[in-house]
């Protein structure tokens, strides 16, 4: 195909996800792949991206016992329990919120996983491997429980 024979076009939705506690791993393959057909879109990038820094996108497999693992492992590198300057109200001076809750250790893991994965798109599928899976990984107990929903947001580039 060459550049005369196509037309790039672009396709966003936003994928609203309910959470209920942290961590917690929420497989949204099946709602990015439905974007990916309403796009219309053959070839191209996919960009999955969470709206929240309490939040992250990661590719990874779905098997339970591997979850449980990931669970365990996020709490060592940063446990909830941990001391967290963002947590200490009495010194802390910008982006608060009446309902502020000690949420530290959910950003400091979120750092290491990321807000966003691009995953390549070929003729009008994800080639993700066997056992991939997209997950929206909710990281703040207390937000999943104050908040109606998070939102991910798929973008779509392609011909």
């Amino acid at each position: 195909m060459n550049a005369s024979d196509s037309r790039v076009g672009t396709y966003s939705h936003t994928i609203k996800v309910n959470s209920t506690t942290a961590p917690q791993f929420i497989d949204v393959t099946d709602d990015v792949q439905l974007a990916v057909d309403n796009s219309k879109l053959q070839d191209g990038l996919v960009t999955v991206f969470t709206r929240h820094t309490t939040t992250a996108i990661v590719v990874q497999e779905n098997e339970p016992l591997l979850l449980e693992d990931f669970k365990e492992t996020l709490g060592r590198i940063a446990p909830s329990e941990g001391s967290y300057r963002h947590n200490d109200f009495s010194r802390r001076t910008v982006h608060m919120h009446d309902d502020e809750c000690p949420n530290g250790h959910s950003h400091c893991q979120q750092l290491l996983l990321g807000s966003s994965e691009t995953i390549p798109l070929i003729e009008g599928k994800m080639p993700l491997g066997e056992w991939q899976r997209i997950f929206m990984i909710e990281l703040d107990g207390e937000k999943a429980n104050m908040i109606s929903h998070r939102e991910v947001v798929v973008q779509i580039l392609g011909y």
